[in-house]
């Protein structure tokens, strides 16, 4: 499988199940990721893997001109219909992370909020955050940290599933000081936050049927298996979200790093 053909399954994956659905279940990190950008009126704003429009729309109530881009047609077009109920002016279009549709150094500020770490070519994606941000113009990303709940989920998922192509980058690398730096630091001026968006829920199986419903590539992964293998999936995922149990109820840790930067 090369490159092209895993952002191919990406883009069909993401558009599987209404996103929108669980968005809550990040909103803290979006509101940490907008609170610290603090977008300003008339500045211009590029929201990488806008997803269903979550901190594009955030960005733009306080006045940013905002343009979401994401690999998803679907997503886009959700994006696009929430933005015109509320009245909201952000132009939204499919695109890569690792091949933006924009000249350079055209936004004030760049973000991206868990979606840029899974772009395949690391290196490309950090290339173009910086192509697209003018000098001094701000950058901000979340990632899932290496082990968070997140992660484990993701590991769960990947015993269903081909393997990546040789040399994709490790998503949750973003994750991480040292790696950010090492894409970005040598056009940006870097300063890194922790944060935490837990994930609470009933049970296991509660947790399950949530993502199922809202998760677009557990749930085109889910459907692809057979009978047998959609139970093993299922099992597993649930047994993974009860080692978080705390009495009564699953409490999953899941820290990221949040990412700042200045445009040298």
């Amino acid at each position: 499988m090369s490159f092209e053909e895993l952002k191919e399954r990406q883009r069909i994956a993401w558009g599987a199940a209404p996103f929108e659905k669980i968005e809550g279940s990040i909103a803290v990190m979006h509101d940490d990721l907008v609170g610290r950008l603090a977008p300003q009126p008339g500045e211009r704003w590029l929201d990488v893997g806008c997803g269903t429009g979550a901190v594009s729309m955030r960005a733009a109530r306080a006045g940013a001109e905002v343009t979401g881009v994401d690999l998803s047609e679907v997503m886009v077009e959700t994006a696009s219909r929430r933005a015109r109920e509320e009245g909201l002016a952000i132009s939204y279009a499919t695109g890569d992370a690792e091949e933006l549709p924009c000249p350079d150094a055209s936004f004030d500020v760049v973000s991206s909020s868990v979606a840029a770490m899974f772009a395949p070519d690391q290196a490309a994606a950090a290339r173009e955050l910086a192509r697209a941000g003018r000098p001094a113009g701000r950058l901000g990303l979340t990632a899932w940290r290496p082990g968070s709940g997140v992660a484990r989920t993701m590991q769960v998922a990947a015993r269903f599933q081909p393997p990546p192509p040789e040399g994709v980058g490790n998503p949750f690398a973003w994750g991480t000081e040292e790696h950010v730096s090492a894409l970005l630091g040598e056009s940006f001026e870097l300063e890194f936050h922790e944060g935490d968006a837990p994930q609470t829920g009933e049970s296991g199986e509660a947790l399950w049927e949530y993502f199922l419903s809202g998760v677009g590539p557990t749930r085109l992964l889910y459907d692809s298996l057979d009978p047998e293998r959609r139970e093993e999936y299922r099992r597993a995922s649930v047994e993974l979200y009860e080692q978080d149990r705390r009495g009564d109820e699953i409490y999953q840790s899941r820290p990221y790093l949040l990412t700042l930067g200045r445009r040298k």
